[in-house]
């Protein structure tokens, strides 16, 4: 038992009640639509879940307040997005644990392929991309991969294995010269990892993580498609392989 700051006594995380809200299969297809990063109007959501919008209606309210997902006026339309990165980092977590669903037809064949060629991890590069860019920024020494001093133990790797990405000093510079400023990063880690659900293997997060993923949309490297799948444009094959290092052609 823990007396927060506020003077109130509080108990053991409730981790079921958040599981509950979660594991109902119209809800957690919500919040998979959701993982990449972008708010959606209800009437796509229902359909990413397969249920009548007036079905889809009272999960949504559930999830909102349950504190998962939020919601935006515009106009006379509502958009839902995830409450903030920590959600999609469980989502993410759930998916590593999660078997694969059972494909039935062409269609679903190719975008299960393309999910894990590419896509969007709430607002940073997940999929084998995501893990080639983390890759050839550690290769390349802008980033530099060292044991966790904590000590903590990391989900795939084992006990005492996490790891944490500094930003080198060599680094910077080369992210100054793509035009790449991190001054502004706020109270947000610069650099963290997630462990990709699709390769085992981790992901650059953190205000790194969405930069570049900015930078390579507002370039027009990376094309964003729906239900989170992002593709590379010609233009992009090109810079990936000239300023990072990164070959798309290999993660094709």
């Amino acid at each position: 038992m823990v007396v927060s700051r506020d003077g109130v006594l509080r108990g053991d995380a409730d981790v079921a009640a958040v599981a509950a809200l979660m594991g109902e299969a119209a809800r957690a297809s919500v919040l998979v639509a959701l993982a990449g990063g972008r708010a959606l109007a209800a009437s796509t959501l229902a359909a990413e879940a397969g249920v009548a919008p007036s079905t889809l209606s009272g999960h949504l309210a559930r999830l909102v307040d349950g504190g998962l997902v939020t919601v935006e006026a515009s106009g006379r339309h509502r958009y839902f997005r995830l409450a903030g990165p920590e959600v999609a980092e469980a989502v993410e977590a759930l998916a590593r644990l999660a078997p694969s669903r059972p494909v039935r037809s062409l269609r679903q064949a190719s975008h299960a392929e393309a999910v894990r060629r590419a896509r969007t991890c709430y607002d940073h590069l997940a999929g084998r991309l995501g893990v080639a860019v983390l890759d050839a920024l550690v290769a390349s020494g802008t980033l530099r991969a060292e044991p966790d001093p904590t000590g903590g133990a990391d989900p795939i790797l084992g006990a005492g294995r996490a790891r944490r990405y500094l930003l080198t000093d060599t680094g910077r510079a080369h992210l100054d010269r793509l035009g790449m400023s991190l001054e502004c990063a706020g109270r947000r880690p610069l650099t963290r990892y997630c462990l990709d659900w699709s390769e085992q293997r981790p992901h650059l997060a953190g205000a790194l993580g969405a930069a570049l993923l900015d930078r390579f949309v507002a370039r027009g490297w990376v094309i964003r498609g729906e239900r989170r799948v992002v593709r590379v444009s010609e233009a992009g094959r090109a810079g990936l392989v000239r300023d990072l290092g990164v070959d798309p052609a290999a993660v094709a």
